[in-house]
């Protein structure tokens, strides 16, 4: 065991003499699985920093400005507002087709597929 390894196990120890350990929360409780299983080890600190930062892949956060845009253009009724609200959403479909590509998502099952699994989740 390495000096460091030894100066952390001191520290561990004196902070259970001090008590400090007795009332964690979830003490006594299973611990809760790791939410991001299909993670590479190597990805998952970085997963759950950006993820606990609220932060998004582009393409979540693109369909997510999509599905708000598609709100605002239903509650719309200026035709003005309704053509430059078509216009960000079209912009918006478009940039999410090409991140789509890039991540090989185009073709195969998940081109075959994402409609009909939209629109299920959807409830259409």
């Amino acid at each position: 065991m390495g000096w460091l390894s030894w100066l952390a196990e001191q520290k561990i120890e004196e902070a259970v003499r001090r008590g400090e350990f007795d009332d964690l929360p979830g003490s006594g409780k299973p611990i809760v699985p790791d939410d991001l299983p299909g993670v590479p080890e190597e990805l998952r600190v970085p997963y759950r920093i950006l993820k606990n930062a609220g932060m998004l892949p582009e393409e979540m956060q693109l369909r997510k400005e999509c599905l708000e845009l598609e709100d605002l253009l239903a509650a719309c009724e200026s035709d003005g507002e309704k053509q430059a609200l078509q216009n960000r959403l079209t912009s918006k479909k478009l940039k999410l087709r090409t991140v789509e590509e890039q991540r090989g998502w185009s073709g195969g099952a998940y081109a075959e597929y994402a409609d009909k699994i939209r629109e299920r989740l959807e409830g259409e």
